[in-house]
């Protein structure tokens, strides 16, 4: 008699071509997926991967066993977890990722819109991509867009990121493109990381360089980049969202606007988990409200 384990385990192996990787999506040691394997061939009496190389393969009869088993068993598991929903006398339970400045600046003012009970966590854009492949998130809302199996990506919004200095700074008036470059160059400046990101995202769309700068400070938060920057200590690029979000904004300035770049920031969920309704749910009003 077939264990629906097997099945879900087939389906693992499957969308990862590999053994190994489909065990620590399911939490299971390499031998207990292999098992699971080995059983569902016995019953169904053809070999249902092949090995190629480094990673293995369907064979023609796991394919089509891979076409029958996918829908029914993403049905099964989304009614699965809509029973659970339903037999709690609680409200649902979503579990959400997404990096602490955004949910601080666009997430936290829309709590008491959901009627919904969230559990948190602040990470970078690929761990929260792991976690979410790992059923350890449900729903996470990243700027990174990386194409995975099984899970979905919806646009939520752009975000835009300027340079800022402290309010007392004087800016050179009337230079050209090559003139603000080098004046730029010649000032401190604080970075989110040692690979100057977004700054040097700035010097390649408008500079068409790389820069060469050498950070005076690194910190990994972009509100603490501004209370710096207000403070004195440099300049920054930051998303306007951080900007819109500050307490005083007469401590610091957006200095030569045009130079500026945009990002995307998207809401990916497991494609398993697309119609639950407290995902939809929390989709709609970050949708109506962001």
């Amino acid at each position: 008699m077939v264990d629906y384990e097997w099945y879900r385990s087939f389906i693992a192996i499957y969308k990862h071509n590999s053994v190994s990787e489909a065990a620590k999506t399911r939490m299971m040691t390499q031998p207990a997926m292999s098992q699971h394997l080995a059983a569902l061939e016995a019953e169904v009496g053809e070999k249902l991967f092949k090995r190629i190389s480094r990673k293995i393969v369907p064979t023609e009869r796991g394919k089509e066993l891979y076409s029958q088993l996918a829908p029914l068993i993403e049905s099964l598991d989304m009614a699965t977890m809509n029973l659970k929903g339903a037999s709690l006398p609680t409200l649902a339970v979503v579990k959400i990722g997404t990096h602490h400045e955004f949910f601080n600046a666009k997430i936290l003012p829309l709590l008491h819109k959901l009627n919904i009970r969230t559990v948190l966590e602040f990470s970078e854009a690929h761990q929260l991509l792991e976690l979410l492949k790992d059923d350890k998130l449900e729903l996470i809302i990243t700027s990174q867009k990386v194409p995975t199996p099984g899970i979905e990506y919806l646009k939520l919004m752009d975000e835009t990121f300027v340079i800022v200095a402290p309010e007392s700074y004087a800016i050179p008036d009337a230079m050209d493109r090559a003139a603000i470059e080098k004046w730029l160059s010649a000032q401190n400046w604080l970075s989110y990381g040692l690979e100057l990101p977004m700054i040097r995202r700035i010097w390649r769309e408008h500079f068409k360089k790389r820069p060469l700068l050498r950070p005076v400070h690194i910190i990994p938060n972009n509100d603490l980049i501004l209370r710096a920057i207000e403070s004195g200590a440099g300049l920054g690029v930051l998303p306007t969202y951080i900007l819109e979000h500050a307490a005083d904004l007469s401590k610091a300035k957006i200095i030569f606007g045009e130079l500026k770049v945009n990002n995307e920031f998207f809401i990916a969920y497991k494609l398993k988990h697309k119609h639950v309704s407290p995902i939809q749910e929390i989709i709609k009003i970050l949708y109506e409200h962001i």
